[in-house]
């Protein structure tokens, strides 16, 4: 029987686990984490038979005769132990690859990027999903891809396609995996703390375009279209129209445009913000590749409402609107979330911070947001951030709900047409992910809303 090992035990892990166990080997998980999550699904893989070890670091030296090691998404690629056990010539790979392996006689539509690739990911799987396809969403957004490779197995029911939003951290971990289409969304600094230098980023991100059969790149991307002559063969989106790239995707008068022809009118996207409409852009590029029919595309856009945490409106009070941006992790995110909403907004900022340059964050702050209520662990760099630009109407509260408590008499005193969360940081501090926060955001708003 083979024997395989699982490193980290979040929705990553307990799905690698449960498929490879399905498929007869003999698995083992460990997480360094306690909480009571972990221990609730420690639970869960003890009625499969699966033994998880909590507070405890692998060893590949007291772990003999393993075949292979899975990796979830949060766990560094580079760790010592990992290298260690690579240099024992055990197989070492990410839960995404896994995945591959077991549906790789299916499409893949590979989505990756700095921001942009949560939306693009739920717009493309929308679009497939409204024409008849077999075709969910997974990775970063929706099940775990092992989930789904363990579900057709069970079922016996193959897909027509795989929408997977790919992270760095999760292509970092996959060697073989081919898609069929790669989408590349926007490519800012992030993760530097992790991948050390920005070419070092930039080349994991272009390891999935590279393996892909046909590639899609957002051509209003400074940075990607800078860099455009390393992708000959590329299909190239622009919402400006660049005559430069010749794009195959893009928006003439109302309508978006791919290939010559008319696909769907731009109005009927009802999320707001150019970003989306780049967003669209890549999504409709990719459904065309796929050979979805116009009409199919218009009504699946016609019917999206968006994806949670991302400019997602929770609801009115007084005519302002409480929107939930929370998977604005990193600068650009929170820019564009900013730039996107009536102004002027209360904005709610702070959390786990991250390397990046706030510069333009900041410049946008002074243009549009009336106050900011700052918590978590960047709430201290932020404020001396917002003093160096000369920009004081900011308070320290510490807490989501404080922020919340105080963001109405702040917004009528300010007149202001929007209470946005776009925290520009991670959540680590406070909560177990985005999601967690934007959720808590959600249920503080709904008390009054």
């Amino acid at each position: 029987m083979s024997t395989a090992h699982i490193i980290g035990l979040g929705k990553s892990g307990l799905a690698a686990a449960r498929l490879l166990k399905h498929n007869g080997w003999h698995v083992t998980v460990s997480d360094r984490g306690t909480g009571d999550s972990l221990h609730h699904q420690q639970q869960l893989l003890a009625q499969d038979n699966i033994p998880v070890s909590l507070d405890h670091v692998f060893d590949p030296e007291t772990t003999p005769n393993l075949d292979l090691l899975v990796i979830s998404p949060g766990v560094p690629w580079d760790l010592p132990n990992l290298q260690h056990a690579r240099s024992l010539g055990i197989e070492t790979i990410g839960e995404m690859e896994l995945a591959w392996r077991h549906l790789q006689t299916c499409p893949w539509l590979g989505i990756t990027g700095t921001n942009g690739k949560t939306t693009t990911t739920a717009l493309a799987a929308a679009i497939f999903q409204g024409a008849g396809l077999k075709a969910p969403a997974c990775g970063n957004i929706g099940n775990a891809a092992c989930e789904l490779a363990l579900t057709a197995t069970q079922q016996d029911t193959p897909l027509d396609w795989v929408v997977a939003e790919m992270s760095s951290y999760q292509i970092e971990s996959s060697s073989t995996l081919t898609p069929q289409i790669g989408i590349w969304t926007t490519f800012t600094p992030d993760h530097l703390n992790r991948h050390k230098t920005l070419d070092n980023y930039y080349r994991i991100k272009a390891k999935l375009l590279q393996s892909s059969d046909l590639q899609i790149f957002n051509g209003d991307d400074p940075y990607l279209r800078d860099h455009r002559d390393n992708w000959p063969n590329a299909h190239w989106t622009s919402i400006e129209n660049d005559p430069s790239l010749s794009p195959f995707a893009a928006i003439d008068g109302d309508w978006v445009v791919v290939d010559g022809a008319k696909i769907v009118s731009i109005k009927a996207l009802q999320m707001p913000g150019r970003h989306n409409q780049q967003n669209l852009l890549l999504a409709v590029a990719a459904a065309r590749l796929a050979g979805i029919e116009p009409e199919a595309i218009a009504q699946a856009i016609s019917q999206f409402r968006g994806v949670p945490h991302r400019l997602e409106v929770i609801g009115t009070w007084q005519d302002i609107r409480f929107i939930n941006d929370s998977k604005a992790t990193n600068y650009d995110a929170a820019l564009v979330g900013l730039t996107s909403v009536r102004n002027p907004v209360i904005l709610i900022a702070g959390g786990d911070p991250k390397d990046g340059d706030a510069t333009t964050w900041l410049e946008a702050i002074q243009r549009q947001a009336a106050f900011v209520l700052l918590i978590g662990d960047a709430a201290e760099s932020f404020a001396q951030m917002l003093d160096e630009v000369g920009y004081s109407d900011y308070k320290i509260v510490g807490t989501l709900e404080a922020a919340v408590d105080v963001s109405r008499e702040l917004a009528q005193k300010y007149q202001a047409k929007t209470v946005l969360l776009s925290p520009a940081c991670a959540s680590f501090d406070q909560f177990p992910n985005f999601e967690v926060r934007g959720q808590v955001f959600r249920e503080l708003c709904e008390r009054f809303l």
